[in-house]
């Protein structure tokens, strides 16, 4: 018997060796990699509890203000009606919350407002939100109608209206948007970039104050057309659109967002075509590159948000499709590392659809479909890490 035992404990000593080399061999193949990116680990404590029994629907627009406050937009009407007894009157779990919510750092919700009201014409289906610099909130939608981008104070008071509701004529139509997707606001020339859209297929700039149109693009930095084209082919991607290739890729397609760095580079999400498109803010074609290209359906670029650092040297990636953020070296639009996955707990996602940082580097994610949250992703420095890193659960305190 106690030669056995000898043989159990040997073997019990030998398995946590084996086990203690693995992990540092795992480390060393880290480090020996050299692979330095931003690290994240998520904040399950925020944001708290909504007050007044408040849910939220599909959460699809997220910014972050000069203070640190953090903005959301959803959509009330996608809350399901077993989240919505109180307003029915059939019992009292649950309501639905003011479609702008803003958060303090606490994770409390300090303002909330939204909805249609005189003098404007509300999204049929609320998409995307920024905060300017001059804290004036922005708003788009992509509903069938939704053809305006609005232009509001913090405190909810209805300042401008780009593009009457209902009316649009292609993507070169200098007046109204057609399913806008994003807004970015450049405070160096106080202007206002839109990517337009589920419908239109451009970027197209604005004065931020006037409204006055100043110019706008497509794809390669070409006049966009509406011509019909046939879905993206990701086994056609050594053809170049740009010497007759997929005729696919000849233009935008749900051009999801668009983002405008510190240096005057302008990056371009291609949602379904997989891709990233680079311009000077003249719209000059700088270069582009294939993101997860075998990604179908709604496609994987679908937000973007560059680090907290003077020279932006990373930008965050989302890909609803694969539910997970792609960090990447901005100088090359390598992917350096991956985290998350799909699920319902904190550090997962479902339909991961746009991002926002804060002036620490926190990283904000919201949740479109039943998702239908926002978290947050504490920044943890920039350090050695795996090429897949999964959920970035916090460490053991």
């Amino acid at each position: 018997m106690k030669r056995m035992s000898y043989v159990r404990a040997g073997v019990f000593v030998l398995a946590a060796v084996v086990g203690t080399i693995g992990i540092v061999q795992k480390r060393a193949v880290v480090h020996a990699a050299g692979v330095m990116a931003p690290r994240f680990e998520v904040d399950p404590f925020w944001p708290k509890p909504l007050p007044n029994h408040w849910v939220t629907g599909s959460t699809i627009g997220v910014a972050v203000d000069a203070q640190d406050n953090v903005w959301t937009i959803h959509r009330p009407d996608t809350v399901e009606n077993n989240f919505k007894a109180a307003d029915l009157k059939v019992g009292t779990c649950c309501k639905v919350a003011p479609p702008i919510l803003e958060y303090n750092q606490a994770g409390n919700v300090i303002n909330s407002w939204g909805g249609p009201g005189a003098g404007y014409d509300w999204p049929d289906s609320n998409h995307g939100i920024t905060i300017d610099h001059k804290g004036n909130v922005w708003i788009a939608g992509n509903g069938t109608k939704d053809t305006q981008v609005l232009k509001f104070t913090s405190s909810g008071k209805f300042l401008m209206q780009l593009g009457k509701h209902g009316v649009h004529n292609g993507s070169n139509d200098p007046e109204n948007f057609w399913q806008a997707t994003k807004i970015f606001d450049d405070p160096t020339a106080n202007e206002v970039y839109i990517s337009d859209g589920y419908g239109n297929r451009r970027v197209i700039v604005f004065d931020e104050d006037t409204g006055k149109f100043k110019r706008l693009w497509g794809a390669y930095g070409n006049k966009p057309t509406d011509d019909k084209t046939p879905p993206f082919d990701p086994a056609k991607l050594e053809d170049s659109p740009q010497q007759g290739g997929q005729d696919a890729l000849k233009n935008f397609s749900t051009p999801h967002c668009v983002i405008v760095a510190n240096d005057g580079l302008v990056y371009v999400c291609d949602r379904v075509n997989d891709r990233i498109q680079v311009f000077h803010k003249d719209g000059t074609f700088v270069k582009e590159v294939f993101m997860e290209p075998q990604t179908k359906r709604s496609g994987s670029v679908w937000d973007m948000t560059f680090s907290r650092d003077p020279q932006q040297t990373y930008i965050y990636e989302a890909n609803g499709v694969n539910e997970h953020i792609n960090v990447l070296l901005r100088s090359t639009l390598e992917v350096l590392t991956t985290f998350g996955d799909g699920g319902r707990a904190a550090g997962e996602f479902f339909g991961c659809h746009n991002l926002a940082t804060d002036s620490k580097g926190n990283l904000y994610v919201t949740e479109t479909y039943t998702g239908a949250r926002v978290q947050r992703f504490l920044f943890k420095g920039v350090g050695p890490v795996e090429k897949d890193q999964g959920v970035p659960w916090p460490k053991a305190r």
